[in-house]
């Protein structure tokens, strides 16, 4: 059975720069054979639940002051209409037409580069508590069964305020949430991590938390946590990935 997982997608530019989290990614994609992706995104933010039945999304350039290259890129995996449907029904969530934000199309064109799975887009609801947005990885879980891949999409550190220049080292409290993080999730202590707030740098890696809530989603559609991945970019970005068998 699929594992969900956890992705840290960083910069759009991790579409077309050959880092380690890219060609980690790159390698990642050809391990997997999934029948749809379900992808819940840091970069679609709402209040209540939403789910997206466009049969063929939009690539979504949601960002700005990139070059050139970057917003010619186009992701035309198809949606997966009936499967919203029936993941809009079973969340009680609101069923929206919606492109592919870049917290779904930069990973998953790495992952997938031949756009030839189908992807269903879950909002990330802004006001749910940790244990809400696990619950909702939970209630994701059984389709794992049926050889759907469930992804959380964010980043497990993400502070925008302070990035530094590429192939600068990771400070320290950046080392020293993400290492927090590595050793919560490998004793699998779920209590710790519904309480995330409170780890060492907590504040300081995420003064926001929508990159670090996908986490909690994948968590809960999946057990054991396994670290797959883990790098840094611009010193600040930590690009760790964790699978949940």
């Amino acid at each position: 059975m699929l594992p969900s997982l956890f992705i840290s997608h960083g910069s759009p530019m991790l579409a077309l720069t050959p880092t380690p989290a890219h060609r980690f990614l790159r390698e990642l994609g050809q391990t997997l054979s999934p029948k749809a992706v379900v992808v819940v995104s840091a970069h679609w933010e709402s209040l209540d639940l939403k789910v997206s039945t466009t049969a063929w999304p939009e690539t979504i350039h949601d960002f700005g002051g990139f070059p050139r290259e970057l917003f010619e890129c186009q992701y035309p995996a198809p949606g997966a209409p009936e499967l919203a449907q029936r993941l809009a029904t079973l969340l009680d969530a609101k069923a929206v037409e919606r492109g592919f934000d870049h917290g779904v199309w930069v990973p998953l064109s790495l992952m997938f580069p031949n756009a030839d799975v189908p992807v269903v887009s879950v909002s990330l609801p802004m006001r749910w508590s940790n244990e809400a947005l696990t619950q909702l990885g939970s209630q994701l879980a059984a389709l794992r069964e049926e050889n759907i891949l469930v992804i959380g999409s964010g980043s497990l550190t993400h502070n925008l305020y302070e990035t530094m220049p590429p192939g600068s080292q990771m400070p320290s409290w950046v080392d020293d949430f993400a290492g927090w993080v590595s050793e919560q999730l490998g004793q699998n202590n779920r209590a710790a991590m519904l309480a995330w707030e409170e780890a060492p740098e907590a504040r300081r890696n995420h003064p926001t938390p929508e990159h670090f809530q996908p986490l909690l989603v994948a968590m809960g559609a999946g057990g054991d946590a396994r670290q797959l991945h883990h790098s840094v970019e611009h010193g600040v970005l930590a690009m760790d990935v964790y699978a949940f068998s």
